[in-house]
């Protein structure tokens, strides 16, 4: 039988004991081991908790509340953290209000990708965007108020003591170990990524696919900074025209399309939907300031072309951020269309606006990034073949083919 680790229980204990110890006993009887430890900031724990950060809380003589909490998060992620690395626990679990929420995912977030992380929250049917942020967090909604054990509370923490139970005795692994590509996309280039990575997993590659959609690319970018990406195939750079029009994808962070910090990883950049934003209103709600531009209607979303000074202004966002990491980086450019909307006879089809991007790139760029121009549209099978064998190349450069003989 696999050995399994304790799942840590941690939260404030000096308002949820009930709640926590109800969580601990469940995991327990499902066979696992709990570990607690407690937050709370307000009064000492109520039981003999494994851990007990109350005192160590006070002894650094917070300034309020809020200096209180800062303290307990820096205190607990350093345990977690440690607790981990050493083997000593296996996932995380906790229960609580907006307060309880915040320590609890601010805690989770120093754990790697595949422990799991389970929330009970009050607050869990709200926007959780900031809370959740690039992590794998399961959130589950309290529905009632935490204040105790019921029959309702409890079903709900039961059933959250099962699921973490659940998710760690998970055992599934992959056939065989590959070299992993990083792929962006969002819904407008989704015969361009599918294609792609069909033609990367033909040459022997594992493709792990992100949603560029603001905090699918800043999730990529923490994901190579831990080690597990060989490459980069960044098809979708339209965050950045999101971030620019406060549109759908919005939300990357500072971080996004600069080098991976202590790392070489080769990039590939495709200006995959930078010839669009994409906003929240339909063909009968346009806002009055974008009735006179390119649209083209998509569902709940629209997208808007940009403006030549708008593109402008991504170019040389991208040439700030790239020439930070010259070494091991191409750019390639479908010159035939950048969405599936940007195509001769399509609604937001304008070469005059996207060569102004293709000029600032050229004269913006480091020598040292080469870049690749291709009569295809992002979408056609032809294009797909040439960024994937162009990733191959730049992950094996002595066995790399002309990708000039392709760009016709």
């Amino acid at each position: 039988m696999m050995q399994i680790a304790p799942i840590a229980v941690v939260g404030t204990f000096d308002s949820k004991s009930e709640e926590h110890l109800f969580l601990k006993e469940n995991i327990e009887a499902r066979g696992i081991g709990a570990l607690t430890i407690n937050v709370g900031t307000k009064a000492p724990c109520p039981f003999l908790p494994d851990f007990d950060l109350y005192h160590k809380i006070c002894e650094e003589n917070p300034e309020g509340r809020d200096g209180a909490i800062g303290i307990a998060i820096r205190l607990a992620r350093r345990l977690v953290g440690e607790l981990h690395r050493k083997g000593l626990i296996s996932a995380i679990i906790s229960a609580g209000g907006g307060t309880g929420t915040h320590l609890g995912t601010s805690i989770m977030r120093v754990l790697p990708l595949g422990v799991p992380k389970v929330m009970v929250s009050t607050v869990a049917s709200r926007d959780m965007a900031n809370v959740v942020g690039t992590k794998d967090i399961t959130m589950m909604h309290s529905v009632v108020d935490l204040l105790g054990i019921n029959s309702i509370s409890g079903k709900i923490l039961e059933s959250a003591a099962g699921a973490v139970c659940g998710m760690v005795r998970c055992q599934w692994k992959p056939e065989r170990k590959k070299k992993r590509i990083a792929l962006s996309f969002f819904g407008f280039i989704t015969p361009a990524a599918e294609q792609v990575k069909h033609s990367l997993e033909q040459l022997g590659y594992e493709t792990v696919a992100f949603h560029a959609n603001g905090t699918g690319g800043m999730a990529m970018e923490e994901l190579a900074a831990e080690g597990h990406f060989h490459g980069i195939l960044d098809l979708a750079t339209h965050e950045f025209a999101d971030e620019m029009m406060g549109g759908y994808c919005r939300g990357i962070g500072p971080q996004r399309l600069r080098p991976v910090p202590g790392k070489d990883i080769p990039r590939l950049v495709v200006p995959g939907g930078l010839d669009c934003a994409v906003l929240e209103f339909t063909r009968d709600n346009v806002p009055e300031e974008h009735k006179d531009r390119k649209l083209f209607f998509y569902d709940f979303r629209s997208a808007i072309r940009l403006s030549a000074d708008e593109t402008l202004s991504i170019a040389r966002q991208l040439i700030e951020r790239l020439n930070h990491g010259t070494k091991n980086t191409r750019i390639l450019i479908p010159r035939a269309g950048w969405s599936e909307a940007d195509r001769e006879g399509g609604p937001l089809y304008d070469p005059g606006i996207s060569e102004i991007l293709i000029h600032q790139l050229r004269r913006g760029l480091d020598s040292q990034i080469e870049i690749i121009e291709a009569e295809l549209h992002i979408n056609d099978p032809d294009f797909a073949r040439l960024a994937s064998m162009t990733m191959h190349n730049m992950l094996d450069p002595v066995h790399a083919f002309s990708s000039k003989s392709h760009l016709k």
